[in-house]
């Protein structure tokens, strides 16, 4: 229709839409990843997990809204997990099909990467907070904050990310005949010094994308139109050096049942250098006023010259945006820098 479109195709996205797809691929292209088996069985899954040492890793298949991974402590919790997606089926269809995977330790990093199909940009890496409370406890969120760069990341293991993961699977993604157009978000263990993948995203990615793009100096437009026509290597992206740290304000009882519909104040008495991304809000009609609408509400957002400048000025100003029930982890960047 002529409307130039930034993304992937419903081909290329399938990195993201079939963990299964994305394991073949990396294993054909001998891209670092954990080692795993997939099932559409649900005997033969199970069969295979009594005979593991946890932890074990139970992922499905498709999507399910960042939550369809489980890392279980024992062979029953791993059951239990597999049961809930292949039996009970609370991810739908995303479940027809699971990854059994080898457990991974290390640091947990989001990577990115710009890229029109041939060229490949790095953007600035990030680490997310996927458990609902402090300490990694409680159940997996879509992500309740976020911060860039991370505390460990130095110019070698951006190397090594880059040649060893972002270009070789945009390689791999061409030579599959499924060229790849966006951006792409590798979700990586840094495991003996060495990256490795998790899983592919097949976009910016939530709440990483608040504390990466504040941090981008050129023109984003510029780079979106570059991908669409081809010509990525034309255009030079540059990054701030500040350090960008971002908290979600969620609802009482995310990620379970919430309520919505409840105001929201407090919005205009935050600092000037304090920004605000709106995800579950909406505008009372007849007051005009902010009224909740999700389960994941703001994240408030600021930047500074180092990982804790930052951290303080978002924990500054958070107290002064109320909704009932609301909450928030209290150790988002709460890292030795250095």
């Amino acid at each position: 229709m002529g409307i130039p479109v930034f993304g992937p195709t419903k081909q290329a996205a399938q990195i993201e839409t079939s963990k299964v797809f994305a394991k073949e691929l990396m294993h054909k292209y001998n891209i670092p990843c954990a080692r795993s088996v997939s099932f559409s069985k649900y005997a033969k899954a199970k069969e295979y997990i009594q005979r593991q040492s946890p932890p074990i890793v139970v992922k499905a298949d498709g999507l399910a809204a960042g939550k369809g991974v489980t890392v279980a402590d024992s062979i029953p919790q791993a059951i239990e997990a597999l049961n809930s997606i292949m039996e009970a089926r609370i991810f739908g269809t995303a479940g027809d099909r699971v990854i059994i995977e080898e457990y991974l330790a290390g640091r947990e990093m989001s990577s990115f990467a710009f890229t029109d199909g041939t060229t490949v940009v790095p953007m600035v890496a990030a680490c997310d907070y996927k458990p609902v409370f402090d300490n990694n406890q409680g159940p997996n969120t879509g992500g309740m904050g976020s911060y860039s760069p991370p505390y460990f990341y130095n110019p070698r293991l951006d190397e090594a990310v880059n040649q060893t993961i972002m270009e070789p699977t945009v390689k791999a993604m061409a030579q599959e005949k499924r060229q790849y157009q966006g951006v792409l978000y590798g979700g990586l263990m840094i495991t003996n010094n060495e990256p490795k993948v998790l899983e592919f995203n097949a976009r910016f990615g939530d709440p990483e994308a608040q504390v990466t793009l504040p941090r981008l100096k050129t023109d984003l437009v510029d780079i979106l139109l570059a991908v669409i026509n081809g010509n990525l290597d034309r255009i030079k992206v540059e990054w701030s050096e500040d350090a960008c740290v971002g908290v979600v304000m969620a609802s009482a009882g995310y990620p379970g049942n919430y309520k919505i519909g409840l105001p929201v104040t407090g919005l205009d008495n935050l600092d000037k250098d304090i920004v605000v991304f709106h995800a579950g809000t909406k505008s009372g009609s007849e007051t005009g006023q902010v009224l909740t609408s999700g389960g994941r509400v703001l994240t408030v957002v600021a930047t500074g010259s180092t990982i804790a400048e930052a951290r303080e000025k978002v924990y500054n100003n958070i107290p002064r945006i109320h909704f009932d029930g609301c909450h928030y982890r209290r150790d988002i960047a709460l890292v030795k820098e250095g």
